[in-house]
């Protein structure tokens, strides 16, 4: 093929990724990781911050994850510091997908207690994959403000991060099940079972932690 062809190929492929059909959009995405190529990263970038289909994010990150982390890391963690929620969030999701640890600098207290669940949940999940080792316990301190926070979803996340840092986070977890607040204590009681017995499924842990809280709470009125 020329090269005339190919910046053709190449133009025609970034066509496709703002199409307004959503399974022409995921095949280009499919392209773009199965042949890459320096030009589709700002476009799969931008396409992540605005793409409304959860499967379609999911193969622009695949994508940029087939590209060479010197090309994406440094434009991702630009686009971390947007003012988009999406943007943010799933700049961060595909951080964590690639695991450069050169973006552990972008994952600020700030990020990790933004105000969207998403934005959030994402720091969260990046922040245990890029935690330079020796910081887990400070990242775990940092982690545990956040408990209560939010729904089943919300609260799962946290979780789960927390959890993959290892026993590094007993002596937060054992400062949280103490803490007055009792949807604070409930989630880090939850959130010592899962570290305990990792094959325990959020949802029981979670009630069975609520049913100590309550039965606690009516012992100290008693």
């Amino acid at each position: 093929m020329t090269m005339p062809e190919q910046d053709t190929d190449t133009k025609r492929a970034l066509r496709r990724l703002g199409d307004s059909n959503s399974s022409v959009r995921l095949r280009a995405a499919l392209a773009a990781g199965t042949a890459p190529d320096p030009r589709f990263v700002d476009k799969l970038i931008e396409r992540c911050a605005i793409e409304p289909e959860f499967f379609v994010r999911e193969m622009l990150t695949w994508a940029l994850t087939r590209h060479p982390a010197a090309a994406t890391v440094p434009e991702l963690i630009e686009e971390v510091r947007s003012e988009g929620a999406q943007a943010r969030s799933q700049a961060l999701h595909t951080l964590s997908k690639i695991g450069d640890h050169r973006a552990w600098p972008v994952i600020t207290r700030a990020l990790l207690s933004d105000a969207d669940d998403e934005v959030a949940r994402s720091a969260w999940r990046a922040a245990v994959v890029l935690v330079p080792e020796g910081e887990e316990h400070e990242l775990a301190a940092v982690l545990s403000a956040q408990f209560g926070r939010g729904g089943r979803d919300t609260q799962m996340s946290l979780s789960r991060a927390l959890t993959a840092l290892g026993e590094v986070i007993l002596p937060t977890l054992r400062v949280a099940m103490t803490d007055a607040d009792p949807r604070v204590r409930a989630h880090a009681i939850a959130t010592e079972k899962l570290l305990r017995e990792p094959d325990t499924g959020f949802e029981f842990a979670i009630e069975e932690a609520k049913r100590i809280v309550a039965l606690d709470m009516i012992g100290q009125e008693g």
